[in-house]
């Protein structure tokens, strides 16, 4: 009976210790496997989405060419500015005459094109002027200067007369025309009326 109890003992105390080795390593393995594999995931993904993109080094000689040379022209202001009239076709550009020369677009300096600009003033040793357009726009100061060679289509010019450029004369294109003196003093009396001049023409 004794014997028997004993061999009943020892056969279910190998059943258990059998059970529990499987269970053990089941759940070990799904615990392990799963847990390992669902975490190893996302902490990857993350580091990578976490590491710093490198930039790319910005490019030598990419800037506009009027960053790395004196414009030939830039907004400016009329005070200052010394009126005259002086036009000489000489090859040099002169007050009262109109000038091609490169002009920055208002809603960005660094970029620009060639314009017919009036030259009415000097300040210093630069020129001092207002744009020619030929497109008429009742939104803005403008006055009308006529036709002249300036235009090769030969259609009527505005002088733009909000914006002072400074420009200057060595970067001057070419010489447009000489603007006839009652056309210049029109302009002129246009922009003291706008800007408050205080010296007259000479």
């Amino acid at each position: 009976m004794s014997g028997m109890s004993g061999s009943r003992i020892a056969g279910l105390v190998r059943r258990a210790l059998t059970m529990f080795g499987s269970s053990g390593g089941s759940s070990g393995g799904s615990s392990g496997g799963s847990s390992g594999g669902s975490s190893g995931t996302p902490q990857g993904t993350g580091r990578r989405r976490g590491t710093p993109r490198r930039e790319p080094a910005p490019r030598s000689g990419g800037r506009p060419r009027t960053d790395q040379a004196p414009a030939a022209s830039a907004d400016s202001e009329l005070a200052g500015a010394r009126i005259e009239y002086s036009p000489s076709l000489d090859g040099d550009a002169d007050p009262g005459e109109v000038v091609w020369t490169w002009v920055p677009y208002e809603d960005d300096p660094s970029q620009g094109k060639d314009r017919p600009v009036m030259i009415f003033g000097r300040r210093g040793n630069r020129l001092v002027g207002v744009a020619l357009t030929s497109k008429r726009h009742d939104n803005e100061p403008q006055i009308a200067v006529g036709t002249g060679s300036w235009d090769r289509e030969g259609r009527p010019s505005y002088a733009k007369l909000e914006r002072i450029l400074d420009v200057d004369p060595t970067q001057v294109r070419r010489e447009g025309a000489v603007l006839p003196r009652a056309r210049f003093d029109e302009v002129v009396a246009a922009l003291r009326g706008l800007h408050g001049l205080v010296e007259r023409p000479r």
